[in-house]
């Protein structure tokens, strides 16, 4: 422990021994940090707090192209610091001139780009902040500028909000008009492409609308169609059979001449015709309705045999058999129609199957010029429905306010910098100075020592020393020490003072911007 306390003894003498060396490093430090520190223009920030509500009146898909309430607010943030905006800010604040290079506005924009924050504190609730420390300034017109910064970014955005909307609107309007334009020609082209190949290649491709691929799915796809009507039709004409079966053609009218055969006969025939309609029906022989109906059949026969011809009354046309009769012909009709147009639809299958194989590149052609017009006729479509929606967010913007801009904050007027904090960056540097010159005097002790003591002269040679001769102060030596020692002291002084007049100066300053 005493040899720890001896050393610390020795560094703190070797220091002493060189304070005027401490003393000149701790001058030379605080001036230069001193220097670079005031080199630093305050900062001022300004504050604003803002609102920006949006219109929704049209839903999102109607606002043009699915843009939206999110879209328009990072369209909001954006807006804020575009280059347009910000040297429009400029040249109002007066940081540029009107007359100024493309030089001189493209740093003051790059500034402002740099030294504006937008922080977002809700969907559509932004603070706005201001930084501004030009060296050229004073501390006051910083602050004042500061706030004019934000005044004007926040009078330039309403008034880009006014106008954006209804001049966007227009371009894009007149963008689109040309597009469209672009591809309506383009469609006309390739409409007199396809009818001249049409033209040149009859009998090779088939015509109307659509590849020939495509004509040959749209006719399959209506021959299921007609397949399915096709079995209504058959099972309706099979009804309309077996119901004309079992209906006689005449009917027995008593007091009529006779024209036909009697009663007997007249049961004979109804029975042979329910026995058609069963058979139609699916029925076999060997179903026991048949069998009943074939055994009377034959009754009836025998009794119509013994009836002989004539009967006790005349014979009339039956008007429910010539119903029938009707409608059987017309489904009849229909069964046929059906039948035709289906055997017409392969028929067309066959032949652009036929073509297309016969020749190979005529068809690649023609489905080649096909997809091109599909493919414009669809942006076209889609450039239109665009151009509907770009007009009809005009006209709303034109009749409404889409974005409103309140203000709930003003720019608030600093009063006090923000940065640097001079006072922590003063001290930190007298602290500096002092520590840089303890180390800079404790360093050259160690570049060039010497011994304070006989016993660290003893450890430090490895020969024994004899003694040691005490220093001798005179009257007039002990006089010369205490004047260097006011002199170190007045100036140790004056670097204090020094550093206590900064602070002074620092906070005068601020309460002349305020």
């Amino acid at each position: 422990m005493n040899g720890l306390y001896d050393e610390f003894r020795v560094a703190v003498h070797s220091v002493w021994t060189r304070r005027w060396l401490v003393l000149g490093v701790a001058w030379g430090i605080c001036i230069l940090g001193w220097l670079a520190i005031a080199s630093i223009p305050n900062r001022y920030d300004s504050r604003a707090r803002l609102l920006v509500e949006i219109n929704e009146i049209l839903p999102d898909d109607a606002a043009g192209g699915g843009f939206g309430r999110p879209q328009r607010i990072d369209q909001v943030r954006e807006t804020l610091t575009s280059a347009r905006n910000l040297e429009k800010v400029a040249v109002t604040t007066g940081m540029v001139a009107a007359g100024a290079s493309e030089r001189d506005k493209a740093s003051a924009i790059a500034m402002l780009q740099k030294n504006i924050k937008i922080i977002p504190q809700q969907d559509n609730i932004f603070e706005i902040t201001s930084s501004i420390g030009v060296g050229s300034l004073s501390d006051a017109d910083n602050a004042k500028l500061a706030s004019a910064v934000l005044d004007s970014l926040i009078t330039v955005f309403r008034d880009d909000q006014l106008r954006g909307g209804r001049v966007n609107a227009r371009e894009g309007l007149k963008f689109l008009d040309s597009q469209i334009a672009d591809r309506e020609q383009a469609l006309r082209e390739v409409e007199a492409r396809r009818a001249a190949f049409e033209a040149a290649n009859v009998g090779l491709v088939a015509g109307g609308a659509g590849s020939p691929a495509q004509q040959v799915e749209a006719a399959r796809a209506e021959i299921r169609q007609i397949d399915s009507q096709l079995v209504a039709a058959q099972a309706a004409l099979a009804a309309a059979n077996g119901q004309l079966a079992a209906t006689p053609a005449t009917i027995n009218v008593p007091g009529l001449g006779a024209t036909g055969s009697g009663v007997a006969r007249q049961q004979l025939a109804g029975a042979q015709a329910e026995l058609s309609s069963m058979r139609a029906r699916g029925l076999t022989d060997a179903h026991p309705d048949i069998v009943a109906l074939k055994s009377q059949i034959a009754s009836l026969k025998a009794i119509a045999d013994r009836e002989g011809p004539g009967g006790g009354g005349g014979n009339a046309q039956n008007p429910a058999y010539a119903s029938l009769a009707a409608m059987r012909a017309e489904r009849q009709a229909t069964v046929g129609a059906l039948s035709a147009r289906k055997t017409q639809l392969m028929g067309d299958i066959a032949k652009i199957n036929a073509q297309q194989i016969q020749n190979p590149g005529v068809a690649a052609e023609y489905d080649r010029i096909n997809g091109e017009y599909t493919a414009l006729k669809a942006q076209y479509d889609k450039l239109f429905a665009q151009r509907e929606q770009v007009r009809l967010r005009g006209d709303v913007q034109t009749e409404t306010d889409a974005i409103k801009v309140e203000l709930l904050d003003p720019p608030t007027k600093p009063t006090s910098p923000a940065a640097p904090n001079r006072p922590l960056f003063l001290s930190l540097v007298l602290f500096a100075g002092i520590g840089g010159g303890v180390a800079g005097a404790f360093a050259l002790s160690q570049v060039r020592p010497s011994y304070a003591t006989a016993a660290k002269l003893e450890r430090a040679s490895g020969l024994p020393v004899i003694g040691s001769i005490t220093e001798v102060v005179t009257a007039d030596r002990h006089v010369e020490r205490r004047k260097r020692l006011v002199w170190l002291a007045s100036g140790a002084g004056a670097l204090v003072g020094l550093y206590a007049l900064l602070l002074i100066a620092e906070f005068v300053q601020r309460g002349m911007v305020a």
